[in-house]
């Protein structure tokens, strides 16, 4: 590939794929010649996250590509691989040399952090203390879908807070963590300043924090994960928020938009377990956007009042399909 019409004219017109493209000496240079001077010649190029794909681009490409955001498996994806038990993805999580297997192997997962820092981490950002970056990224893992205390994670660590906060940045630039902002705009009232974080996958949630069997809470916490990564991987993006009020009122996402209404979300295992409370303090704050509750449990949709607050409690599969128009 190093020269690039060469090999282009040896491909002219077929479909291709290029794996790891970040790591060529210039990989926007192979692209943009394909673009330019090879229409039929369709190109699919991966890298192994956002940052790694475009450290070394020296060309924006602007008007020469899409880009995709590939999550862990959806619930479509699910569904292809022939298995939809529930449990099974949210124990081994969505990514399918784990998915695959019977069961979860923890040294599967310890493998797979070795792997990301010796291939992500020490090319990209040439991080020392290993020891101290690896304890942050499993105490993250653990402690996913709970706020962000950085003075906590600087103690247990033994490094600095501004350390750590370059340690969450590294993990948010490379998709292994989500960190959701809170949603705000009456700071007197709200929380304005304390982040929560997720772990991009529930696989690494149960092994780090070593549940075996799952129990009806850990069903609960691990819902959340799989509802946010349903919707970062059909939104195609990470500008979903949290909210919550110094009283401790809470709605587990926000999606706002300029210009456009502010929808609500709450993740329950069960539909019976949804308490009002957090929908109806929001919108006492932010009145008028659509309410949805996402219930493991609910097959078809259906709507309940709460006061005069309308709320409509659906499935994943549901949510997804209101929420951007096309089917999951």
């Amino acid at each position: 590939m190093e020269d690039e019409e060469a090999f282009l004219e040896r491909v002219k017109g077929r479909r291709i794929i290029l794996d790891e493209i970040h790591r060529l000496q210039d990989p926007s240079q192979i692209l943009k010649i394909a673009a330019d001077h090879y229409p039929t010649t369709r190109v699919i190029a991966t890298g192994s996250s956002t940052l790694a794909a475009t450290a070394r681009f020296r060309d924006t490409l602007t008007g020469r590509k899409s880009t995709l955001w590939l999550t862990p498996m959806t619930l479509t994806d699910q569904a292809d691989f022939g298995n939809t038990d529930l449990e099974h993805r949210l124990s081994c999580g969505g990514l399918p040399p784990f998915f695959l297997k019977a069961s979860r192997n923890e040294r599967e997962f310890q493998e797979w952090i070795d792997d990301y820092w010796a291939k992500d981490i020490l090319e990209l950002f040439r991080l020392g203390r290993r020891q101290s970056f690896r304890r942050f990224a499993e105490l993250l893992l653990a402690n996913s879908g709970g706020v962000f205390q950085a003075t906590r994670f600087s103690r247990d660590c033994e490094v600095s807070r501004t350390t750590v906060g370059n340690y969450l940045s590294i993990l948010e630039s490379t998709f292994v963590v989500h960190v959701l902002r809170p949603f705000s705009r009456s700071r007197a009232q709200e929380i304005v300043s304390a982040p929560k974080v997720y772990a991009f996958d529930t696989g690494f949630v149960c092994a780090f924090r070593g549940w075996k069997e799952l129990r009806p809470e850990d069903v609960g916490v691990l819902w959340e994960h799989l509802v946010l990564n349903e919707l970062h991987a059909h939104l195609q993006s990470r500008s979903i928020q949290y909210w919550r009020s110094k009283h401790g009122n809470e709605v587990d996402f926000v999606i706002a938009q300029p210009g456009s209404e502010t929808i609500a979300i709450e993740c329950k295992r069960s539909s019976d377990e949804f308490d009002p409370r957090g929908i109806r303090a929001f919108r006492a704050r932010y009145p008028g956007g659509r309410n949805y509750v996402v219930a493991t449990d609910v097959a078809r949709s259906y709507d309940r009042h709460v006061g005069e607050i309308a709320v409509r409690f659906v499935s994943l599969a549901d949510l997804v399909h209101l929420i951007t128009g096309r089917p999951s």
